[in-house]
């Protein structure tokens, strides 16, 4: 692989791009599936080989689209595709192991946040080079949220102040990524929340309303309206 040129070039990102979508209905895999008439994969891969501490992008696909996959991307950004498992968390690890020497910033990536903008690529990045083990990109909780009984009786409500939901690309220094999905037990489908279980330290920085996660139908609807009002995008 030649690496991607930036100024920095000491961040890596992985997208585990093997899931099926089950929730967006039969079709393709779901990093396959298109908005405004090009794969979500590709969308995503632009978006973050825009960014330009990015010097390596590493793909997880479905085991059996691994060279279609490498076709595909082929003209949109330099990267390397790797089988993906069974798992989102065996598919971060298949392409961790992938990443060539020099990054010691590794982000990951979901392939379903398609239109992730490079900026927040890049503040997630700065924030582990600041120092920080683990960052997220989170937007506050604006519904009320109830905690529910199993026979979906209020048991009540949680307070949403110190609620956030969660975004990627997620960032981690790399040996401490490395080193929580070696000690990895338990199958998490958040990589923050393995650093959590070895108990490091997370740091959040703001999301973006266009990294909205594209899991149901309609969210594919709203993510083809944000395609058209999204911020062109340029190499890094």
């Amino acid at each position: 692989m030649t690496a991607h040129q930036n100024p920095r070039g000491d961040v890596a990102v992985l997208v585990p791009a093997a899931g099926a979508g089950v929730r967006l209905g039969p079709g393709a895999p779901k990093a396959l599936r298109l908005l405004g008439g090009e794969p979500l994969l590709v969308h995503a891969v632009r978006r973050v080989a825009a960014a330009p501490s990015v010097a390596a992008v590493v793909v997880a696909a479905p085991a059996a689209e691994v060279e279609s996959v490498r076709a595909l991307l082929a003209d949109v950004a330099p990267v390397v595709v790797v089988p993906g498992g069974d798992t989102r968390q065996e598919s971060v690890a298949a392409a961790l192991r992938a990443v060539p020497a020099g990054p010691q910033i590794i982000l990951v990536h979901d392939a379903a946040r398609a239109l992730a903008p490079p900026a927040l690529v890049e503040s997630v990045a700065a924030a582990v080079r600041a120092g920080a083990d683990a960052v997220i990109p989170v937007l506050p909780v604006v519904d009320t949220v109830k905690e529910v009984s199993a026979d979906g009786v209020v048991l009540g409500t949680v307070e949403r102040s110190a609620l956030r939901a969660v975004q990627t690309p997620q960032g981690f220094r790399r040996d401490v990524l490395a080193a929580a999905h070696a000690a990895a037990v338990d199958a998490l489908t958040d990589d923050a929340g393995l650093v959590e279980k070895q108990g490091g330290v997370v740091t959040c920085v703001p999301g973006s309303e266009y990294a909205l996660k594209i899991t149901r139908p309609f969210d594919l609807a709203l993510a083809e309206h944000l395609l058209a009002t999204a911020p062109p995008v340029s190499a890094g």
